[in-house]
Order: C-alpha cells, then structure tokens, then sequence
C-alpha cells in the first residue's frame, strides 16, 4: 500500500512539474488567475478537479 501511495505522489509531482517546465509563462499567468479568484471560485476549481481525479481512478480501476 505504502508503495502504491508512493509512487502516485512521484506520478503527481512529474505531472504538476509538466507545464512549468515547457511553458514558464503560461503557468505564471495561470498561478496569477488563480490568485485573483475568491474563496468560492477556488473551492469550485478544487472539486472539479477532485472529482475529474475521482472519475479517472474509477474509469482506470
């Protein structure tokens, strides 16, 4: 289990670690989107992309 655990950490990081190495510039601007939303805008970015994760590990499983 912790094996498994590990390595979807290592899989997230070289994911998350994706668009700020090809493309500097698109990730500032997207980081400095992100800032500028409120609470609840963020909150909402972070539930569609928990449930698009849980929909892929369903699918995937």
């Amino acid at each position: 289990m912790w094996n498994e655990l590990l390595i979807a950490l290592a899989l997230m990081l070289v994911i998350e670690g994706v668009l700020p190495f090809l493309s500097p510039d698109t990730f500032r601007r997207t980081l400095v989107t992100l800032v500028r939303l409120d609470d609840r805008g963020l909150r909402l970015t972070g539930l569609v992309s928990m449930l698009i994760g849980l929909a892929l590990l369903y699918w995937i499983h």
